[in-house]
């Protein structure tokens, strides 16, 4: 019983250590970590979605992953420029999928 006991512990550690991530703090955060067909997230075409509240967020999809920004002034503040009803996205953000997988929507 003892050794099924060890076993079922030896195995849970395992599987948590599995769950550690090899990006160090203060890593280069600007860098797609998929590296599907890029370089960087400069590279995709980005669009905005207004959020419930009415205001602006950067969004992009590459056919693997989508990112979200919230969009600020220069000073800090949230950017609410009415571009789109709440809850609607607007631009060209589903052009930048990847060659390899694409974007099926």
């Amino acid at each position: 019983m003892k050794s099924i006991k060890l076993a079922l512990v030896l195995g849970a550690a395992a599987l948590v250590s599995a769950c550690a991530t090899d990006v160090p703090i203060g890593a280069d955060k600007s860098k797609d970590v998929n590296l599907v067909d890029r370089d960087d997230l400069s590279q995709l075409r980005w669009g905005v979605w207004v959020d419930p509240d009415g205001c602006d967020n950067w969004i992009a999809d590459d056919g693997v992953e989508g990112y979200l920004a919230r969009r600020y002034d220069r000073y800090g503040k949230p950017v609410c420029s009415g571009v789109a009803p709440p809850t609607v996205a607007s631009g060209d953000f589903k052009q930048g999928s990847t060659s390899v997988i694409g974007d099926p929507l």
